[in-house]
């Protein structure tokens, strides 16, 4: 008698030719990008014409398209299981908004403290926590998407109420009582929610409605067997053009500074460990589920960089090393995140099963 599969490669079973070599269609897409903007003249400067209040309309295009369907995937009526989750939350809140900005700010002037302009970009970065592609790595890594949804939402509050005042402490005010250089950073509450509403809010109602009209119309099981199937690959459609339009609008930049890239990306490779590994070993110490531990050790990780390179920008212009910073965080986060939802799926099995995960529901969802 056969032995029976492990979760993870049950799991790997289920994912689409697509899924499965999403680290290959991923470095094309950053490699199309880059090159796309070295080639096509005028490229980026017409993309960075083609934006409303600072937001980027090709890129919150691609962001829309990718969150929609994960979205659409969330079963909104078990929400209130995780608002009840007052350890989850903790945790969250915690990783977010104290260790991630604290430990940010610690990395940058450790590994740059010659370097002013890339230390500010990646304080910055710091301070952005992520409300998008967290989504996508949480759900490739079979978190728990009530969660995700939880956490993002919180997220965006905070970042809409706190990014300011954070930004003005780690650049100014901890800075001066140490003893070390300081910077002002002026940024408006309303640009930041008005990033949040398109990034969040857009696709999280129309996922709601999605849900909530397609049930009522034709039943659950239509929506989660055949509407879900068919909608479900236009997320991994959205991710590769988000990340093909960003590298096209900063991909000059990156191979200008070659030297600069590898500098910025120590602190970063740092930071993504220790946030994830972090977040992972918090849930897994608090006896959290695999599903919610994941959510945990991703949100925690990942970062808002479509927010973070549109303050740099607007606060210290487009070529400056501010904004190098703000682009160099995805060129590091997109493959290191790819990289961990493999860790996260492998270190499945050291979980016990739990009457409360979503096992079954993880297996039969919309991946193919």
């Amino acid at each position: 008698m056969a032995a029976a599969p492990s979760d993870t490669e049950a799991i790997t079973r289920k994912l689409s030719t697509a899924d499965r070599f999403l680290p290959v269609w991923i470095g094309v897409a950053m490699l199309v990008g880059i090159l796309l903007g070295k080639t096509v003249s005028g490229l980026d400067d017409l993309l960075s014409a083609v934006e409303v209040e600072g937001v980027s309309l090709p890129i919150a295009l691609g962001l829309l398209v990718m969150m929609y369907p994960v979205l659409a995937k969330v079963r909104y009526d078990r929400l209130n299981t995780v608002a009840g989750d007052r350890r989850l939350l903790a945790s969250s809140l915690l990783l977010n908004w104290v260790l991630g900005p604290a430990l940010m700010f610690a990395l940058a002037w450790i590994f740059l403290p010659d370097l002013p302009a890339y230390r500010t970009g990646l304080i910055i970065v710091g301070l952005a926590r992520c409300i998008a592609m967290v989504i996508i790595w949480n759900d490739l890594a079979c978190g728990d998407r009530e969660a995700a949804a939880v956490l993002v939402a919180i997220n965006s509050v905070f970042q809409v109420v706190m990014f300011a005042v954070l930004g003005w402490f780690y650049l100014s005010v901890l800075p001066g009582w140490l003893g070390l250089e300081q910077t002002d950073l002026d940024v408006s509450p309303w640009k930041i929610a008005a990033s949040v509403l398109v990034f969040l809010g857009i696709p999280l109602l129309a996922g709601y409605l999605s849900r909530r009209l397609g049930e009522q119309a034709k039943g659950r099981d239509w929506y989660e067997s055949t509407f879900l199937p068919r909608i479900g690959p236009w997320a991994l459609y959205g991710l590769l053009f988000t990340i093909v339009i960003l590298f096209a609008l900063q991909g000059d930049q990156i191979t200008s500074h070659p030297g600069d890239v590898a500098r910025i990306a120590l602190p970063l490779l740092a930071y993504f460990a220790v946030m994830w590994g972090g977040g992972y070993a918090l849930g897994r110490a608090s006896g959290m589920s695999y599903e919610r531990t994941t959510t945990l050790a991703f949100t925690a990780a990942g970062n808002n960089f479509e927010l973070a390179i549109a303050v740099a920008i607007a606060t210290f212009g487009v070529t400056s090393g501010e904004a190098l910073a703000g682009v160099v965080g995805p060129l590091i986060e997109v493959p290191v995140l790819v990289a961990l939802v493999y860790v996260s799926l492998a270190l499945r099995k050291r979980f016990p099963h739990r009457p409360d995960t979503r096992h079954d529901d993880v297996l039969s969802s919309a991946r193919t």
